[in-house]
C-alpha cells in the first residue's frame, strides 16, 4: 500500500464519523458508559472479522501489552467524553467543538520526530479555537453556563483523540487488527463502570437500537481500522487536513435530519474551524 492510498483509506473514517453525532443522538436515552459498552462490543466483533480476513491473529499475539493499554484507554476516554458531551449540550455545538481534533492533529504532529511546527499551524489553531469560542458563548460575550459542562467535555474529547491519533504513529508496528482488542477492552471496561455510576436505560424504539448498531458498525467500528491504516502508513498531516470536512459534514447531517437548525453562529463557527484547518494545511504542504 502506497503512502497516498493509505491516506485515502484513512479518509474513509472521516466520512463515517460524519454520522457519529447523528447516531449518538439517535441512541438516546442510553447513558454514555452503557453506550460505550454496547457500541464498542459491536466494533470489537467487526475487528475480529477483520483479523480473520487478514490472517492477523498471530501478529496480534506479539503486540506488547502497553500498546493494548494505550489503545483501549484512548478509545475509552475519547468516546466517554464525546458521548457525555452530546448528552449535556446541543449536538451541533458540542460536535463542532469535538471536531477541533483534526486541527489539533496537524498541530501535535509538528512535535513528532522529523516534523516541525510552523507559524501557519499556530495561526490555524487560533482560528479553530475562535470558532469554538463562538459556540461556547453562543455568539454572545459570556459563557453559557447551562451547556458549559458539555462544551468542556467536547473540548476534552478533541484533545484526547488528537493525542491518540498522533501518538499511534509511535506504535506503528502494531497490526491494524489489534484495534479489535482496543474496542473489546473499551467495552469490557465501560460495562462495570456503567453499573457503578449509571442507571441502565435502553432505547425504547427501533431507531434507538438501529443507532447503536450503526455506531458499532461504522463510526465506532470499521472507521477505527481504516483510520489506523491512515495514521500509521499515510501522510498524517494531510490526513488531519482532509479531516476538516468532518465538522461540516456532521453538522450538515444534523441539519438535514432536523436535529439542528441552521444559524449564523453555526455557520461562522464552521467557517473559522475549517478556515483554521486550511491555514494549517498550507503550512504543512509548504514544508514538503
Amino acid at each position: 500500500m502506497t503512502r497516498m492510498s493509505a491516506t485515502a483509506t484513512g479518509f474513509l473514517a472521516v466520512l463515517l464519523w460524519a454520522l457519529l453525532a447523528l447516531f449518538t443522538v439517535g441512541s438516546a436515552p442510553t447513558p454514555p458508559l452503557l453506550l460505550n459498552a454496547l457500541s464498542f462490543g459491536i466494533g470489537g466483533v467487526v475487528g475480529l472479522v477483520w483479523a480473520w480476513l487478514t490472517g492477523s491473529f498471530g501478529a496480534m499475539r506479539r503486540v506488547p501489552l502497553r500498546v493494548y493499554i494505550f489503545g483501549a484507554l484512548g478509545l475509552f476516554a475519547y468516546h466517554l467524553f464525546y458521548f457525555s458531551a452530546l448528552r449535556a449540550a446541543p449536538a451541533a455545538q458540542a460536535g463542532l467543538i469535538a471536531y477541533l481534533w483534526p486541527l489539533l492533529i496537524v498541530v501535535f504532529s509538528g512535535l513528532l520526530p522529523s516534523e516541525r511546527l510552523r507559524a501557519g499551524h499556530v495561526i490555524g489553531a487560533l482560528f479553530g479555537f475562535a470558532g469554538a469560542a463562538i459556540i461556547i458563548t453562543e455568539g454572545g460575550v459570556g459563557l453559557s453556563a447551562e451547556h458549559l459542562t458539555g462544551y468542556l467535555l467536547a473540548l476534552a474529547a478533541a484533545f484526547t483523540w488528537a493525542g491518540y491519533s498522533v501518538l499511534s504513529r509511535l506504535v506503528g508496528n502494531a497490526p491494524t487488527a489489534s484495534v479489535a482488542v482496543f474496542c473489546l477492552a473499551t467495552s469490557l471496561l465501560s460495562l462495570p463502570l456503567h453499573f457503578m455510576f449509571e442507571q441502565t436505560t435502553l432505547p425504547a424504539t427501533a431507531i434507538g437500537w438501529a443507532s447503536i448498531a450503526g455506531l458499532g458498525l461504522g463510526p465506532v467500528g470499521f472507521a477505527f481500522y481504516v483510520w489506523d491504516i491512515g495514521c500509521k502508513r499515510g501522510d498524517i498531516q494531510l490526513l488531519g487536513t482532509s479531516s476538516y470536512a468532518a465538522p461540516l459534514l456532521s453538522t450538515l447531517v444534523l441539519i438535514v435530519v432536523g436535529i439542528a437548525s441552521p444559524s449564523m453562529t453555526l455557520l461562522w463557527a464552521a467557517l473559522l474551524i475549517t478556515g483554521g484547518a486550511v491555514i494549517a494545511a498550507r503550512a504543512s504542504m509548504s514544508r514538503k
